[in-house]
């Protein structure tokens, strides 16, 4: 029976630096800036369906988000989107009709 000589193959933890490329995911950055354009063509254009994808790309950014970033362009994003739809229903009030 050998005997474990485990101490010359220990290695110790080190976290992932904060600047690796791989943890740095700009998808919810994307989302945001595709929402902002679609809620603001919902908003001049009166597209139902923009505004709709306007929150859709909101949500997305919200959940992937880190909590670490700064929420506030996040929910002005978000906010700018439900303003969208809003408005888009109090100026036509009938449902929406497909975009093809």
């Amino acid at each position: 029976m050998s005997t474990f000589q485990g101490s010359a193959q220990v290695q110790r933890y080190t976290p992932p630096s904060e600047c690796n490329p791989a943890l740095d995911d700009p998808t919810p950055d994307y989302m945001n800036l595709i929402g902002m354009i679609f809620s603001m063509c919902g908003l001049m254009l009166k597209l139902k369906w923009c505004a709709w994808v306007a929150v859709y790309c909101s949500f997305i950014s919200f959940a992937n988000s880190r909590s670490s970033e700064d929420t506030k362009q996040m929910m002005s994003s978000f906010m700018l989107s439900i303003s969208a739809v809003v408005m888009s229903y109090l100026q036509n009030p009938q449902p929406m009709t497909p975009p093809w």
